[in-house]
């Protein structure tokens, strides 16, 4: 495609009144013979859309620069099909809006980012999409639970075929243990019925969906699009090729032997949740030691959860099962005693009523924390100091006590385990080689065949590693998507949602892997990275880096990327120290020439310079956030958006300061174990790669200093002018960079 490129300045929204859109327009015509350019005061009206249409079809326009608002605005008007590059110059949010209208450095400002832009499309190419062929739509969900059946009718319903794996003999999971379960629909007060042979029947009726009981994964190879399983069953297996995966195998109780303080173990009478639906499950509720029908009962929250010697979460389900079964004994008895001792109770949404309807039925809420549980001849007494009074409290003669015992996921059976001795090896072979990566789990569920390991990435509790905030049912394994508890402690209800989202992401998956395209965090982008092998030096920095397992390793030990699990975040290329991994439309050459076409002033002119590389996926919204609510910062910065901290190549460094910015500012995403990165580990690897620039800096004769890295997210708009400003007067401290003018 021939490089035709075309400006097209807005002075709407006080741009104009604030700059010398003459003086812009010579930037692109004088300086970088842009041959188009255009300005209106509205090119997102209707008017203005049809002039750059007008000369993308009349004057062949091929590269379109639109310098007006942030790009993360009329991304829909500004839509002239795949075969036109789209570049937007954000002169209003980060120029107009942040700094004083009508000022010399502003309109130097506003100039930079325009040569940034026109810099960039000096490398740009159109990125042609990797489409596999075949591209295969089935999904498999592995676990016949609640979420599981829920995931696989839901990817039915929207007309793609489903594989449903479960390990025992039959559908159902903890539905199939259950004598109630607590409401899914109004009026949210009493026990329902498990709804488990209507939804097995409807399973059953699916044509679309394929089951299998008694089966368990042996392995699984490939990625989106193009998965394939091998399936266990019996004494042989079976093949089964699919396009995603939704892992839905819930959570098991956590260990009652290892709570001993409240009981169990020593007396038959102290029971689980679970132990208790059983027994509720047989009819009348009668004490395990002697039949006895139970006239006392007391429920002990959070027995092993929000405990730091056992689980340090909550369970989320607990609470509302205790309900549950606190009214089953009512149910039975209306003038039963009933006790339900907490720390604080989680009934979340519509459970409110549900919480309600105990309390009106006489059900004793004790806030405390509980000191132990004895026995007297069967019966049982909960001593505890009562939170609110302030004072010792207890419950005596008791029939039984329930130990709310919480919830482990099923991928957290054992214990966490490093990648492979190759990868631990690697890692302390070279003061400078990659962090050993973080813990995987493996609980012989998916079996993958990824050299990272066999299972999906766990940050902490065993639960598979996502993006909770942006992107909650992905893993760090492209494709696979986790839904119900064992992604994150959930009730019923929650699961029901959660499992109807995996399924949309999956089904997501598919359709964005069929084009080609990225699924998430950059969905649509049809580009990826390409490897120069030639000058591969087999660092194996890239694969091991890669936070997603997108890349492997050929027979030689070059990498070996596998485009359709790739989130084009970048971070190999950042890894490269040869500089060999780049992206058609990014890539270290074009990240270079940009932040070259920045004019620096000589150090006569007192006007430092600083350079900000922000992920795009938090720091770059907060900046305009900060715009937007016209909060103003320095006028010596020039701002370079980054599509993650972890494609930072340390040469952009070295290239800055060797063009005489006086400072560089990282701005990434909060990184550790309540990290926002997008692309989980791209903050957290730019720190570690960081800690080297200081030799750069040495060998250059400039403080260290100079280069400094800070955390964003997008709800930080009103610090960005104190995290900027302060940053510039430090280095305005240290004075002008030597090697400025040279």
């Amino acid at each position: 495609m021939a490089k035709k490129i075309g400006v097209y300045i807005c002075s709407g929204c006080g741009i104009g009144d604030a700059l010398d859109i003459d003086a812009l327009a010579k930037v692109a015509t004088k300086e970088y013979k842009v041959p188009v350019c255009q300005k209106n005061a509205f090119f997102c009206g209707k008017e203005g859309v049809e002039v750059i249409k007008k000369d993308i079809a009349e004057n062949e326009v091929t590269y379109v620069v639109i310098a007006g608002c942030s790009g993360r605005v009329n991304y829909d008007v500004f839509n002239f099909g795949p075969s036109v590059v789209l570049e937007r110059v954000n002169l209003r949010e980060r120029v107009v809006w942040t700094q004083e209208p009508d000022d010399e450095d502003t309109q130097m400002m506003a100039e930079d980012y325009l040569r940034i832009t026109l810099a960039k499309l000096k490398n740009l190419e159109l990125p042609e999409a990797y489409v596999i062929e075949n591209c295969n739509k089935r999904v498999m969900v592995v676990g016949g639970g609640l979420a599981g059946m829920t995931s696989a009718v839901e990817v039915a319903k929207a007309g793609y075929e489903v594989v449903l794996v479960e390990k025992e003999d039959s559908l159902g999971g903890w539905l199939k243990r259950s004598y109630k379960i607590a409401p899914l629909n109004s009026p949210y007060t009493d026990p329902e019925d498990t709804g488990l042979e209507a939804r097995v029947k409807e399973i059953e009726g699916n044509s679309n969906i394929k089951v299998y009981t008694s089966t368990t994964i042996e392995k699984t190879a490939g990625a989106p699009g193009m998965f394939d399983v091998t399936l266990k069953q019996g004494g042989g297996t079976l093949e089964e090729k699919v396009g995603a995966i939704i892992l839905a195998t819930g959570a098991v109780p956590y260990e009652p032997s290892k709570l001993g303080h409240l009981g169990y173990g020593a007396s038959p009478n102290v029971v689980t949740q679970a132990q208790f639906e059983e027994l509720a499950a047989k009819g009348t509720i009668a004490r395990p030691s002697d039949g006895k029908a139970v006239q006392k009962v007391g429920f002990i929250q959070c027995a092993g959860s929000r405990d730091q010697e056992h689980l340090p979460y909550c369970s989320a389900a607990c609470c509302v099962e205790s309900i549950k079964q606190a009214l089953y004994v009512k149910g039975q008895n209306s003038e039963a005693a009933v006790y339900v001792f907490y720390k604080d109770i989680r009934s979340s949404g519509q459970y409110e009523h549900f919480y309600k309807k105990a309390q009106s039925e006489g059900v004793m809420f004790i806030k405390a924390d509980v000191t132990g549980v004895t026995d007297d001849g069967g019966n049982l007494t909960i001593e505890a100091n009562d939170l609110l009074m302030g004072s010792p409290t207890m419950a005596d003669e008791l029939d039984m006590v329930v130990l709310a015992n919480g919830m482990v996921p099923t991928t957290a059976f054992e214990d966490p385990a490093y990648g492979t001795e190759a990868q631990e090896e690697a890692a302390c072979a070279a003061a400078d080689a990659a962090p050993v990566p973080a813990p995987i789990i493996k609980s012989n569920i998916l079996n993958l065949e990824y050299r990272q390991g066999p299972e999906l990435p766990s940050l902490k509790y065993g639960f598979p590693d996502s993006h909770f905030i942006c992107f909650p049912y992905e893993t760090r394994r492209t494709g696979i998507y986790a839904a119900g508890s064992v992604r994150r402690p959930m009730d019923m209800s929650q699961a029901v949602g959660d499992a109807t989202g995996a399924a949309l992401k999956a089904v997501q998956c598919i359709e964005m892997t069929d084009k080609g395209g990225a699924v998430h965090p950059r969905s649509g982008d049809i580009s990826f990275p390409d490897f120069q092998l030639n000058r591969c030096t087999q660092c194996k920095r890239c694969t091991e880096e890669c936070p997603f397992g997108a890349i492997n390793e050929d027979e030689k030990g070059n990498p070996l990327p596998n485009p359709t699990r790739c989130r084009r975040c970048g971070t190999c290329m950042g890894a490269c120290p040869e500089r060999i991994i780049s992206f058609k439309n990014y890539s270290v050459p074009m990240l270079g020439n940009m932040l070259k076409s920045i004019e620096v002033p000589e150090e006569d002119e007192e006007k430092p310079r600083v350079l900000i590389f922000a992920c795009e996926n938090d720091a770059i919204p907060a900046l305009d956030m900060a715009g937007i609510n016209r909060l103003q910062y320095s006028k010596w910065v020039r701002i370079i958006p980054v599509r993650c901290l972890g494609s930072l190549n340390l040469v952009w460094i070295n290239d800055a300061m060797s063009k005489g910015f006086d400072g560089v500012l990282l701005m990434g995403c909060k990184h550790g174990d309540d990290y926002q990165c997008h692309f989980m580990k791209g903050s957290e690897l730019a720190g570690i790669r960081l800690s080297k620039v200081s030799e750069t800096l040495d060998r250059l004769g400039l403080e260290s200093e100079r280069v400094y890295m800070t955390e964003v997210n997008v709800m930080d708009y009103d610090r960005i002018p104190k995290i900027i400003n302060e940053f510039v007067e430090k280095i305005d401290k240290f004075g002008p960079n030597p090697m400025k003018g040279f």
